[in-house]
């Protein structure tokens, strides 16, 4: 069945946001010549209009071409739920979905349709493990996900990110994180060397950690009285720090300076 393109509408609701117009051009330039070999799949709508459940990228393409109709198959018995369902799924198992998309449908799948992880993977095709961690880029702040979504970042700089903004969840951080790898060019690799390294950094900062709470017990245990030690590393990656010990009154003072000078005799 063909019906006017200008019958026909696209669903608000599905996944994909960004239509890459390099491959829409070259999908018009086919149906120009070829026409369309797989009708769309379309419910009725409001007002005489038609609303897409599947195929909106033919639609935009066929737009492109000129075209004033195209095929249709029409299901009259799927529901606004049932459509959402059927495209959400359908284009989620396209390849061509960037990450964002991927996490947002899936997430739809969960929330709208009370759907678990195990479901969505039988239903995309895809194990568990790979929907948990396409969900975790979610987590990332909204400046971050809107890049992806420009282009600015690819999703496997978004994967990269997300250790590092698990580690350190400060949005100012990790979006200065992500402004440099796109002013830096820095590659994936990059930035997955550049967790490793953070992560490194931050074991052996604990290890540290744990050596000056000892040390800080032994002093105070020593002297009779509540001492601080801090701890901090140089520019020139060299250690330093400073120690504090509590007095309670002038004598008290007095005491621990001779009690100190003896120590260094």
């Amino acid at each position: 069945m063909f019906i006017k393109i200008t019958n026909i509408e696209p669903d608000k609701n599905q996944p994909r946001k960004v239509f890459d117009k390099e491959a829409l051009d070259e999908l018009s330039s086919s149906i120009a010549q070829h026409g369309i070999l797989q009708p769309i799949i379309v419910r009725p709508a409001e007002n005489g209009q038609y609303r897409i459940i599947s195929g909106e990228r033919r639609w935009r393409a066929s737009r492109l071409a000129g075209l004033t109709e195209m095929p249709v198959l029409i299901k009259n018995d799927a529901d606004e739920k049932l459509s959402l369902e059927i495209g959400l799924i359908e284009n989620l198992q396209r390849e061509d979905l960037n990450i964002i998309e991927q996490a947002r449908g899936y997430k739809s799948l969960m929330t709208d349709f009370s759907l678990t992880q195990e479901e969505i993977a039988q239903r995309v095709g895809k194990s568990r493990p790979s929907i948990a961690n396409t969900l975790r880029i979610l987590a990332l702040p909204d400046e971050i996900l809107q890049m992806v979504a420009n282009g600015e970042l690819t999703s496997g700089h978004a994967r990269a990110l997300l250790p590092l903004f698990e580690r350190n969840p400060k949005k100012d951080y990790i979006i200065e994180q992500a402004k440099k790898i796109v002013e830096k060019g820095l590659t994936v690799r990059d930035v997955e060397n550049m967790a490793k390294k953070e992560k490194m950094q931050q074991k052996t900062a604990k290890k540290k950690d744990i050596y000056i709470d000892e040390l800080e017990k032994q002093l105070s245990s020593s002297l009779g009285r509540k001492t601080k030690i801090k701890y901090s590393a140089t520019k020139k990656g060299k250690s330093g720090g400073s120690i504090t010990i509590d007095f309670y009154s002038n004598e008290d003072l007095e005491n621990l300076y001779n009690a100190l000078l003896k120590r260094g005799e």
